[in-house]
């Protein structure tokens, strides 16, 4: 079976410097990718090239079969792309429920629609106590929940992460990245930008890492872990 997103040969600039140069990778049905790498590196660049908001000058972004690299981000989200910002991007005077809702837009079946929440709530029961609660009284954490949660809302076909844990505690570390072990337990295809190394490869499958735009290292996740340039590199061994 084919990779459901590729990515071959991506080339994206600011104010006419290359911040991406050359990213190739793949990401298969039911996976969980990472994209690791220090602040800076273009981990996020890629994110938001893959959904049209930053756009690429080069290479091709594949998924399922087709190139998306010019679509529209609307047309790439019907498609099945999810992305959550590391910024959540929640609508503050809005309640939980409300901007989990907004998540569904491109959805017209009520009952679908429905079942969708239920399963966000059944995947975070602490929104569901706080579903009339407005978004900008939450804590981050909570925050953080509503952001994956409305991504979840649409049915993706690939859920892109980046930074999900960024800026919380490490409790609420744990919890988050728990989550995603959860759906990718659930078979959600997942595409993850994190800077909890250790933390992530445990959960990941297959893992690349970025450095001054380029894909350095690249491997399955496991042996990731055990690479000497990866210990010394992130994991102060």
């Amino acid at each position: 079976m084919p990779p459901i997103l590729k990515i071959e040969d991506l080339w994206v600039r600011y104010s006419g410097l290359p911040v991406i140069q050359g990213v190739s990778f793949e990401v298969n049905q039911g996976e969980t990718v990472c994209i690791l790498g220090s602040n800076g590196a273009g981990k996020s660049t890629i994110l938001r090239a893959i959904m049209g908001s930053q756009r690429a000058y080069q290479g091709k972004i594949l998924f399922e079969g087709e190139d998306i690299r010019t679509l529209p981000t609307e047309s790439i989200v019907r498609r099945g792309v999810t992305y959550v910002p590391e910024e959540k991007m929640l609508f503050g005077p809005l309640t939980v429920e409300e901007n989990l809702l907004i998540g569904a837009y491109i959805i017209n079946d009520e009952a679908k629609i429905r079942k969708n929440l239920d399963y966000v709530y059944g995947l975070f029961p602490r929104l569901r106590e706080r579903k009339s609660q407005m978004a900008n009284t939450l804590s981050g954490g909570e925050q953080q929940m509503v952001a994956i949660g409305r991504g979840l809302m649409c049915n993706p076909k690939i859920l892109m992460l980046d930074e999900p844990s960024l800026g919380l505690a490490p409790v609420l570390v744990d919890e988050v990245l728990d989550t995603v072990k959860q759906l990718k337990e659930e078979n959600m295809t997942i595409l993850l930008v994190e800077q909890n190394v250790r933390e992530t490869l445990e959960i990941s499958d297959v893992g690349y890492v970025i450095q001054t735009g380029r894909v350095v290292i690249e491997g399955r996740a496991e042996d990731l872990l055990k690479s000497p340039d990866v210990q010394k590199a992130f994991l102060g061994m």
